[in-house]
């Protein structure tokens, strides 16, 4: 059991987001003397791997500290890793891309640390204000990264309307906060399930309008409907790389949250199920509808990832330790098969005058079998085909949801991811079978983008063989509060 009664101050605890940390203060400070500014990506790369050593050594290390602020747990820690395995194969995608774009500058890396060790306290915590402040140190970072192309409007859009979108967040977030202080005098998540009976009985409305604010905030967060009006614009307009972080990375923080709060901490509300039952309904279907109609793959795969906002949330509706770990696994899931397709999108774009449209993609498939080979699979994993992992990850999630009752949940669910298989497959219809007005323009390879491609596509064909082991570590992860 974590000793939740610790007051002792322990840095060992926060070891994986001081190693990020520092190497983002450290490419701050020497990142523009000219002889040390070509090695901010090693630095922010040591960085990355020397958390990702600290945080697999905390597993199975249930310890509290910070007067019970900070939590290490198993569940916190498998986030971590995650968190820090998708920053690093960003960085090795964006460092090509960044240069070619002259937009390699080395604060690119420190806010990539610095937003990654936000995603961390976000998933270390179990105390309401240090989510928050989690929150703003990942998505301050963000806004920088999204409109870092400064000679391009569509960044500058991108920037602004993702500052604008988490502004909005934020505020939501802290008035929540706010309405269940004021009800329970604490913002511990602990003490908010155990004295939740009375707090429910004395200020029900304070509770339960602070408990709608905080879903709202996240909403945004994760892009669930109707929350997710810019999303598409920001993902389309930034940087490639920049968005195949946001992709992942912010939406897996975001869902590490909401599952310790709604799927734990706030579970006794039991409208909560209803709720996500709409919301999880609404984000899948709109999601998946609205990207048949795109021309522009990364705006595609912008309402794709709302609509796989939808298959997590499915898991929220259910509830319980079974929901909470497919969860898990389908996060692990997705974020490999996404990755992989945004690098393959980044190879597209870093050839002259090119953008991630349709039109550049005929061709595609006579020019780079392989390379286009390893798009459609990961296309199919996207649209759940067996036997990659996006097909386990569904299974998985839509299996919890039959044994839990919820059977029009899944029934739901599994007719939308027989739409979404259009909008995936025209991506390979497109690649080989369509004929090119011009000649292709070949794509040349880095072999930092070649380990992305290779980690990726292991990662998707390995665990849909072999996902029974992913699904015991994810079961493993599972906490308890009480």
């Amino acid at each position: 059991m974590i000793d939740y009664t610790s007051a002792s101050i322990d840095f060992s605890l926060l070891g994986p987001e001081i190693a990020v940390l520092a190497a983002a203060f450290l490419i701050l400070i020497t990142g523009y003397v000219k002889s040390l500014g070509k090695l901010s990506p090693a630095v922010a790369l040591i960085g990355l791997v020397t958390a990702l050593f600290l945080s697999l050594n905390q597993w199975g290390d249930q310890s509290s500290g910070f007067f019970g602020m900070v939590t290490c747990d198993n569940f916190g820690s498998s986030f971590k890793i995650i968190f820090i395995i998708i920053a690093i194969l960003t960085l090795l995608m964006a460092h090509r891309y960044l240069s070619q774009k002259s937009l390699n500058r080395p604060e690119f890396y420190a806010l990539l640390n610095i937003s990654v060790m936000g995603m961390m306290v976000m998933a270390n915590s179990t105390d309401l204000v240090v989510m928050f402040l989690g929150l703003e140190i990942m998505s301050l970072p963000l806004y920088v990264m999204a409109g870092m192309a400064r000679r391009s409007p569509e960044s500058n859009e991108a920037g602004i309307k993702y500052f604008v979108m988490g502004a909005f967040a934020s505020a939501f977030l802290l008035m929540g906060i706010a309405f269940v202080y004021g009800a329970s005098g604490t913002t511990d998540l602990r003490r908010l399930v155990t004295d939740y009976h009375y707090i429910a009985g004395n200020f029900k409305l304070y509770l339960y309008s602070g408990v709608a604010m905080i879903l709202i905030g996240f909403g945004f967060k994760v892009g669930a409907v109707p929350f997710h009006s810019w999303i598409p614009d920001v993902y389309q307009g930034a940087p490639t790389p920049v968005t195949a972080f946001f992709s992942v990375g912010p939406k897996a923080a975001g869902f590490a949250v909401m599952l310790r709060l709604f799927a734990f901490g706030f579970s006794y509300i039991g409208l909560l199920s209803d709720v996500f039952w709409v919301l999880a309904v609404l984000t899948m279907t709109i999601g998946n509808i609205v990207a048949l109609k795109q021309d522009n793959i990364k705006r595609m795969l912008a309402y794709s990832s709302i609509a796989h906002a939808g298959y997590i949330l499915v898991a929220l509706a259910v509830g319980g330790n079974s929901a909470v770990s497919t969860a898990m696994f389908y996060l692990v899931a997705y974020s490999l098969f996404n990755t992989g397709a945004f690098a393959v999108l980044i190879l597209l774009e870093t050839r002259t005058g090119c953008k991630s449209n349709f039109s550049e993609l005929p061709g595609f498939g006579k020019a780079h079998p392989y390379l286009s080979s390893i798009l459609a699979l990961f296309m199919f994993a996207l649209s759940g085909f067996p036997p990659t992992v996006g097909f386990f990850g569904k299974f998985y999630l839509f299996s919890a949801a039959v044994k839990s009752g919820f059977i029009w949940l899944a029934v739901i669910g599994v007719m939308n991811s027989f739409v979404s298989v259009y909008y995936y497959l025209r991506v390979v219809k497109v690649s080989f079978f369509d004929k090119p007005e011009v000649s292709f323009v070949p794509v040349s390879f880095s072999p930092a983008i070649i380990l992305v491609l290779l980690i990726t596509v292991v990662g998707t064909l390995w665990l849909g063989l072999f996902p029974q082991q992913l699904l015991e570590i994810s079961q493993a992860a599972i906490f308890a509060f009480l």
